[in-house]
């Protein structure tokens, strides 16, 4: 059959799960990534093989997951990334959260570490735009570290990695001090868990994403305190949040001394980003 046919059909099967135009979105890129196949090719025929690859994608789509662990590979600040539902997948605000951080350190952070690192697209995304500097990803799971490596490998960047519970304060003395930290820690709170979508909150790994509901700034509070112990002087910490709970990480900076705290919007107007400064 043409390929031009079964796009058309694998976006009718589509909109069962997906509004129109995301479900376009998504069939463009199947053909894309799966067969290699531009919208400007799509009077190719398709063999039998390829037409049951198409068959096999449209039915794990339909059951909500998520079509980057489908493809093994997830894009991120113009790079690319193995992703399997060990690590999250890497997402539009966090690609604004490296912004900020590069525009903020330029080639003044000779040492960064990334908490919660999962795939390494903050930490590997860092290492590319900052080469001088020293980067490493910290994860609690051994299996998202190795993820990690072979993102780093994939992308040709060198990145320090250590496996450690952040949790574990007992830990936090094997760590070395760094000009900044980054993370973006599970802060979606259970009762918040309704407002996701099936294919995030099936597939994607709940131990990245989710915190208790009575200490919705529990890793907040855990990272801030190991930052004011690992953090050198005029040192930045840097954090993607909940619009639920900005303005509440905000006054827990500030509270712990942090000082030049900034709160910043994403591309959507929502409170996303925070920045503060340990005391010299």
């Amino acid at each position: 059959m043409i390929a031009e046919s079964i796009f058309q059909q694998l976006v009718a099967d589509l909109l069962a799960v997906y509004e129109e135009r995301e479900a376009r979105n998504i069939a463009v890129i199947v053909f894309e990534d799966a067969l290699g196949l531009k919208p400007s090719q799509f009077q190719a025929l398709l063999s039998v093989d390829q037409q049951q690859l198409l068959q096999d994608i449209a039915r794990r789509l339909l059951h909500h997951e998520p079509l980057q662990y489908i493809l093994g590979r997830a894009d991120f600040y113009g790079l690319k990334f193995t992703v399997n539902p060990a690590v999250l997948i890497p997402r539009q605000e966090t690609e604004e959260l490296v912004y900020w951080i590069v525009n903020t350190l330029g080639n003044k952070a000779a040492g960064i570490l990334d908490i919660g690192t999962g795939s390494g697209c903050i930490a590997i995304a860092l290492k590319k735009s900052l080469p001088t500097a020293r980067v490493t990803g910290l994860d609690i799971s051994g299996e998202a570290i190795e993820i990690a490596k072979s993102n780093a490998e994939l992308n040709h960047t060198q990145v320090d990695w250590i496996k450690c519970d952040i949790r574990s304060e007992q830990d936090w003395h094997t760590i070395p001090p760094y000009d900044a930290i980054v993370s973006n820690p599970p802060y979606i709170i259970e009762n918040e868990s309704d407002m996701m979508p099936e294919r995030v909150k099936s597939h994607e790994p709940h131990l990245a994403l989710f915190v208790e509901s009575n200490e919705p700034l529990f890793f907040y509070d855990k990272i801030a305190r190991f930052a004011l112990q690992h953090l050198r002087p005029s040192g930045w910490l840097f954090f993607e949040c909940s619009e639920f709970h900005a303005q509440a990480v905000v006054q827990l900076l500030s509270q712990l001394g942090f000082r030049d705290i900034t709160l910043q919007q994403d591309l959507q107007g929502k409170d996303r980003m925070v920045r503060a400064v340990l005391p010299e």
